[in-house]
């Protein structure tokens, strides 16, 4: 595995950063549908996608090399301000509240928001540190689809109500001091890395 496919992109106090975690196990047209969503309406110069080494709350048994899922990321992603990273290898870190601190301290200044999509924010409750989280860098929850009602009834959503920004004023989420996150509605894709492992398995 190279050194820059483990390194952190490059940054700079007062960049607006937006964090893009998960296994991209492959990436797909939703993962970068979402990211373009979220450098439009957040005014973001830069999006990360955080391929991590494997998700604690999934079986990691069957998943692909770091760098195989990293190559896929970036073929796909093919836009100058989404930049991939298996930075979580070097930092060793498990859980995403855990990469989020060592991220906040490597990078001082740089304004950080964490993306989600909304099937997500369904089970964000089951997340280490969820709350810490939530207080630690705004949030901005793109919607998928099947899971917009779902989403914002489940109980993250409920107890971070009181801090859900209007849409309409996603430029202001990066400068917000946490908690502070927004629901995005936009075009979505129905492709799912879940439905591509399996289209994948049956042919």
């Amino acid at each position: 595995m190279s050194a820059e496919e483990l390194r952190l992109p490059p940054h700079a106090p007062g960049l607006r950063i937006g964090l893009f975690g998960g296994t991209f196990n492959p990436a797909h047209d939703g993962h970068r549908m979402a990211s373009l969503t979220a450098l439009r309406r957040l005014q973001l110069d830069r999006v990360w996608w955080l391929v991590t080494p494997g998700n604690p709350l999934k079986d990691n048994h069957a998943l692909p090399p770091l760098t195989q899922r990293i190559a896929t990321a970036r073929a796909l992603a093919d836009h100058g301000h989404i930049n991939v990273t298996g930075i979580e290898a070097t930092l060793r870190t498990r859980y995403t509240a855990d990469t989020l601190r060592q991220l906040k301290r490597r990078c001082p200044g740089v304004r950080f928001v964490w993306i989600m999509g909304s099937d997500n924010l369904a089970n964000f409750h089951r997340w280490n540190e969820w709350r810490a989280i939530a207080r630690m860098m705004p949030i901005a929850v793109i919607d998928r689809p099947g899971s917009t009602l779902h989403s914002v009834a489940s109980p993250a959503a409920n107890w971070m109500a009181r801090w859900r920004l209007p849409e309409n004023q996603g430029a202001a989420l990066p400068v917000r001091t946490p908690p502070a996150w927004i629901f995005l509605h936009g075009r979505r894709s129905e492709l799912s890395s879940t439905y591509l492992r399996e289209l994948a398995e049956s042919n």
